[in-house]
């Protein structure tokens, strides 16, 4: 008999083969499948774009025109107001008129709470431990100078309100006797500075003065606040105009009452200004207060570009008598010496190379130290607010101060930092930082340019 099974040679390769072809298929299958569903995908995102495109373009150019138009009314709206400026003294004021009513909280200046400063009073007088007791101010009546030595001076500054102080005088001046003669301004009564005698009587019953002044038809004045009554009634506000502010200030409409008051500064009119430079006569009320107020026991000077909106009181008690200072200034914000200043005076035009060169190579012969810092303080200073206690040493001070202004540059921070290091007996300063000039005043920075005299 025949065996009807049939009988297949397998082998254990056979079945792998034959899955792994079975395998195989279906994968081929789907990507295939998966190559013409992207395709298609593709294709139809091209046809919705060829429907859709002009739209798109449209757009595109309607935006592009927009941001075009932007643009042209923007720059058009620039060349307008840089054209307007010349005419508008308006531009510097408005930004500062947004600012001149609002009184923000000291971030640096520690003042004493309101009800605090409502009752402070001036401190009693106490001796001085200073070798300094008495200032003799020189005068063509007293002091009568040489004609000859004006030669030797080299410069045309020094005049009939200055005197004429020689070199050998200089040096006199910063030696520290209990009685001390210098140069101080108001030389001869032909030197110019004119005030009047009603002016004068007034300035005479101020006991503590807020002092500014606007020369050749400068800056605008800002109205002081954040003054206690108490102040009101104790502090003088005295700004000092020359005939040709008071004719700008009348076109700009500040006209002041029969009291010669515009709000709380009383007018003081000046003629006969003695000097052509009108940054050096503005040196007059800056650094002289104490010839200006011979009664005032204490002052606060404020440049005309800055508003001072602190209580005046308040600013003596923080800055002199809790700290036991006779002087309070603000350090310098960008340098430190006296020589890179110097570098930085020339660069920014603000003096002559030569002038600067005769005054720092005379420094540099007197031994005038390199160093940013003296006694533990920054060595340069910036001088728009002085605050400053009426005192022999003090007032020496700021005579000197004066004279190096004069002879050299009216670059106040140059000489500064060099009085300081000759007179050697002016120790309690509060060199205080700029944060807390910030708090004192708001600046507003010059509105326009002072006119030099003819």
């Amino acid at each position: 008999m025949f065996n009807n099974t049939l009988s297949l040679p397998v082998t254990d390769d056979q079945p792998d083969e034959f899955v792994a072809k079975m395998r195989s298929r279906p994968r081929r299958k789907r990507r295939k499948s998966d190559f013409r569903g992207r395709t298609e995908l593709a294709n139809r995102t091209c046809k919705q774009l060829t429907r859709w495109w002009p739209l798109l373009l449209f757009l595109t150019a309607l935006l592009l025109l927009a941001f075009e138009a932007s643009k042209i009314g923007w720059r058009s709206k620039t060349n307008k107001s840089e054209f307007q400026k010349p005419n508008v003294v308006i531009s510097p004021v408005k930004k500062s008129e947004t600012n001149l009513n609002r009184l923000d909280a000291p971030r640096c200046l520690k003042l004493l709470p309101p009800e605090e400063l409502q009752h402070l009073d001036f401190p009693l007088n106490k001796d001085s431990s200073v070798p300094i007791k008495k200032v003799i101010y020189l005068s063509e009546s007293n002091a009568p100078y040489d004609i000859n030595s004006q030669q030797e001076l080299g410069t045309t500054r020094f005049n009939l309100f200055t005197g004429f102080q020689t070199f050998h005088q200089r040096e006199q001046s910063f030696k520290v006797n209990e009685t001390a003669s210098v140069h101080c301004g108001f030389y001869s009564e032909d030197g110019g500075f004119t005030i009047s005698d009603e002016d004068k009587s007034y300035m005479q019953t101020c006991k503590s003065v807020v002092s500014t002044c606007a020369f050749g038809g400068g800056d605008n004045l800002y109205q002081p606040i954040g003054m206690s009554d108490t102040s009101l009634q104790k502090v003088c506000y005295v700004a000092f105009w020359d005939e040709i502010t008071l004719a700008t200030q009348k076109e700009q409409g500040h006209v002041f009452n029969e009291d010669r008051f515009i709000g709380k500064w009383r007018i003081v009119i000046v003629k006969n200004l003695p000097f052509r430079d009108q940054r050096l006569n503005g040196k007059i009320p800056k650094m002289l207060a104490h010839r200006l107020f011979p009664n005032a026991r204490y002052s606060i000077w404020v440049d005309s570009k800055s508003q001072f909106r602190r209580d005046p009181l308040g600013v003596f008690e923080a800055l002199l008598w809790r700290s036991k200072s006779v002087l309070a200034i603000s350090v310098h914000g960008a340098r430190s010496s006296v020589y890179d200043e110097a570098k930085a005076v020339v660069k920014k035009n603000k003096a002559t190379p030569e002038e600067v060169k005769v005054q720092i190579t005379q420094y540099h012969q007197d031994g005038l130290p390199e160093d940013k810092r003296f006694d533990g303080n920054k060595a340069l200073n910036e001088a728009s607010v002085i605050v400053r206690e009426h005192t022999p040493v003090t007032n020496l001070f700021m005579c000197l101060w004066f004279n190096e202004v004069v002879r050299f540059t009216s670059r106040d921070q140059l000489s500064f930092p060099y009085v300081l290091w000759r007179l050697k007996v002016l120790k309690n300063i509060n060199m205080f930082p700029v944060c807390t000039r910030k708090d004192l005043v708001n600046s507003m920075g010059h509105i326009r340019k002072a006119k030099p005299l003819g």
